[in-house]
């Protein structure tokens, strides 16, 4: 080890600003000391073996610093002959860490260590020091190659407990490799939330054993004509632990008492007369069907529904949609709302629901997604629900980013990236304050996207910058200084594939 040291000390690092890296999110307090840790060969990562979620938390980090740069790394091996500098990601209980997602980061030319209370935090973490490693390595300081990472100390936390996007996956239907490239990019950018839209008008995404015509029938369409498809459970199941692999929760979404075509179509029996008749749909209309809210028999449907998926969905959420109920009776919408909350609570879920269920009697530990009524939002504020906010004016990733965009809709207006990224959700609406908000999440509908190049076309870069609105200090948030950061992303989206819109807003760090 002394003579490892004495090589150690004969690196002559650059001068480095560990405040001027371009992280996204931006972390909550950056202090440089202007060395630098040399990742090479030589380095071995260790995790706290109280916790077997740590260790394979340095797996991860191991697998992503050998697709980046090649090198392989050990972890938790006792045989490190050669080892020279050390990653060590430690389960603290320092009071310093307030959440469960915190971590705190100390670089040293010799070590790295990575405090945090939990995995989660201890993942978070890792996406940061994955963003400080260099694309290339310097091979002018040693006779080896040595990704130059910037010394100091990195102190984080979120501003929101819920970062989230959300995937319609109803009305065009994504394989579960589509599905599973963005929850890689989530999980980069710290989002510890994925919502999937899994039934709609035009289709309906997940098997249901008992009750089987609604994949058979109701998952063969999509819009546009399509052949649809569903997830077996199966399947639902590898994306939930994908997420969860990643520190990402899955809630899933049955929308109900409308945007229910598919199910009526299978089941004609759940259909409200005062509805327009079942049939396959392929157009982009919304409004028009309706449950019965009167039917003792659709409740004992949704019982079935809600409890099977309920069972594959570890997450404690479960959103029953609610939006856009046009043809249904208001004093049954608000029945409908009432009764399926207890059915939720019975699967021991916690209901979320589109801003329209703040109209019923519901309880206060259910969750109003605030996407377009401002007087609802109050509504749910003063019944003490908790909001995610998700604005379609400001955060609908399915919004045009301009005239000339080659996919989305734009009724609720263009979203350029500079607007995406210039809100605070806690001044959206007057009267709702940090307190009400559980966190806000980017819905991605999918009426003109079909496969996950369309979808990364429309989703990248505006949903980088809702990761910094979820994560980051209202003070941080600043236009100029962020799409400097936004345009360092390049190398990263580009290994990672990922089709971005180059906006003309981003003076984009191309080589």
């Amino acid at each position: 080890m002394a003579a490892c040291q004495t090589e150690k000390e004969e690196i002559n690092f650059p001068k480095t600003d560990l405040s001027n890296m371009p992280m996204i999110p931006k972390p909550l307090k950056t202090i440089p000391t202007g060395s630098a840790f040399g990742l090479d060969a030589g380095t071995a990562i260790y995790t706290s073996t109280t916790d077997p979620a740590f260790e394979k938390v340095g797996r991860f980090l191991s697998e992503n610093i050998k697709s980046k740069t090649g090198l392989e790394l050990g972890v938790n091996s006792s045989s490190e002959a050669k080892l020279e500098r050390l990653i060590y990601i430690n389960q603290s209980d320092s009071v310093d860490l307030e959440t469960p997602e915190s971590y705190q980061l100390y670089i040293k030319k010799d070590s790295i260590l990575l405090n945090a209370k939990t995995a989660a935090g201890a993942f978070r973490g890792i996406q940061t020091l994955q963003q400080l490693i260099p694309t290339k390595s310097n091979d002018t300081l040693t006779d080896h190659p040595l990704w130059v990472i910037p010394s100091g100390k990195i102190t984080d936390a979120p501003k929101y407990g819920y970062r989230s996007s959300m995937l319609d996956v109803a009305r065009h239907f994504f394989t579960v490799d589509e599905v599973k490239k963005y929850i890689d990019a989530l999980a980069y950018y710290k989002f510890n939330t994925l919502h999937l839209h899994l039934s709609d008008d035009q289709g309906w995404r997940i098997e249901i054993k008992s009750w089987p015509k609604l994949t058979e029938v109701g998952g063969a369409s999509e819009v546009g004509g399509g052949e649809g498809g569903f997830y077996t459970q199966e399947e639902y199941k590898d994306i939930v632990a994908y997420a969860a692999d990643r520190h990402i929760t899955v809630v899933p979404e049955i929308d109900m008492p409308g945007h229910t075509n598919s199910a009526s179509l299978s089941y004609p029996f759940l259909h409200y007369a005062g509805a327009e008749t079942p049939r396959v749909r392929t157009d982009m209309k919304v409004g028009y069907s309706s449950f019965d809210a009167q039917k003792d028999t659709v409740y004992s449907f949704l019982d079935d529904v809600i409890g099977e998926i309920a069972a594959i969905s570890p997450g404690p959420y479960f959103h029953i949609g609610g939006d856009e109920s046009h043809v249904t009776k208001k004093s049954d919408y608000i029945l409908f709302v009432e009764k399926v909350e207890k059915i939720v609570q019975k699967h021991n879920k916690r209901m979320v629901g589109w801003d329209e269920i703040a109209q019923a009697d519901i309880d206060s530990k259910s969750i109003v997604q605030l996407w377009n009524s401002a007087d609802n939002a109050l509504k749910a504020a003063d019944n003490g629900s908790k909001l995610i906010v998700s604005p379609a004016k400001k955060a609908y990733l399915d919004m045009k980013y301009d005239s000339i965009s080659e996919f989305g809709l734009h009724w609720a207006g263009y979203i350029p990236v500079d607007v995406g990224y210039n809100w605070d959700p806690e001044t959206y609406v007057e009267g709702i304050s940090k307190e009400n908000i559980l966190g806000i999440e980017a819905p991605l509908w999918s009426e003109t996207i079909s496969n996950g190049t369309e979808l990364e076309y429309l989703a990248f870069p505006r949903i980088i910058g809702y990761a910094e609105l979820g994560w980051s200090p209202s003070d941080h948030l600043d236009w100029e200084d962020y799409k400097v950061r936004l345009a360092a992303q390049v190398p990263y989206l580009e290994a990672m594939q990922i089709n971005y819109y180059p906006s003309k807003l981003v003076d984009w760090n191309k080589e």
